[in-house]
């Protein structure tokens, strides 16, 4: 991977820990922002290495949101012509694309969120698995207020983690919901005095989850995924098929026997993966 500016990544323990980290432009999101989160997420989930993944971010605020001069010099949005209104479509299914891969990553994903989650932060955040948040952390449908729809992913998530409602008020007025309401409404999980403490229980976390066997962890993250966008009886059905495919009575009893032994368990890793243009 080339060098990254937007962003640190580490791995340690198999536990990945990408920080966004251009503080000085509250972590705002322009086209170098999404090459290098496209291509660090495309690696995390190709390698294998890594069984779960904290992104946190650094200054004062989580991010600020897309950078607003992106839309008058690197991103053109012709609304002249049908054909250039048509192109915004194939523009923002590519943008989408990028937090989908958080949704669709091998491995879970825990966001530790401080300061302002603002808009197309707030589309990233609610791509994740698990969220946790500072006490002086707040969310903004931002978009709203500069005259637009969020369009990278909140309007359809976000309803999925909080009651519809709240997602309204949101959207609609463009106000502030603090870490205290989110927390009520069940888009946090737990909110921290401060940032050290917030990510130091983001990646204890992780590493709990590192200690798993990946291929159980994967058919958990499927299963649930699944089972957000289908019925009961559908989900069942897939959970059925997902358990046949990846039941292994080898993990069962390593799991088992490291539980009593009171040691950490030894599980293989994920396979690598290949795109198929790169084999041969």
């Amino acid at each position: 991977m080339n060098t990254l500016t937007c962003f640190s990544l580490s791995i340690t323990d198999h536990v990945a820990h990408l920080v966004l980290n251009k503080p000085e432009a509250m972590n705002t999101m322009h086209p170098t922002f999404w090459r290098e989160l496209d291509t660090v997420l495309a690696q995390l989930h190709q390698a294998g290495e890594a069984r779960s993944l904290v992104i946190s971010s650094t200054g004062k605020h989580f991010s600020a949101g897309m950078a607003l001069e992106t839309f008058g010099g690197a991103i053109t949005m012709d609304d002249q012509s049908p054909e250039g209104r048509a192109a915004i479509f194939d523009l923002l299914t590519d943008m989408q694309a990028t937090f989908t891969r958080i949704d669709n990553l091998r491995i879970p994903v825990i966001m530790a969120i401080h300061g302002g989650c603002i808009g197309g932060a707030v589309d990233m955040v609610t791509a994740g698995c698990i969220r946790y948040a500072t006490q002086d952390a707040f969310f903004c449908i931002q978009e709203i207020n500069i005259g637009m729809v969020a369009d990278v992913g909140t309007l359809q998530r976000l309803p999925k983690l909080i009651p519809l409602g709240v997602v309204k008020e949101l959207a609609y007025t463009g106000r502030r919901m603090s870490a205290a309401k989110a927390l009520d409404y069940g888009l946090v999980n737990e909110v921290f005095d401060t940032q050290e403490a917030m990510l130091a229980a983001a990646l204890q976390c992780a590493k709990e989850i590192a200690s798993k066997p990946p291929v159980a962890i994967w058919g958990t993250k499927q299963a649930v995924n699944y089972a957000r966008d289908h019925s009961v009886e559908d989900s069942l059905r897939q959970m059925g098929w997902l358990q046949g495919a990846i039941w292994s009575n080898q993990h069962v009893r390593e799991s088992v026997t490291a539980m009593k032994q009171k040691r950490a368990g030894e599980f293989p890793a994920l396979t690598p993966l290949q795109r198929f243009s790169e084999l041969g």
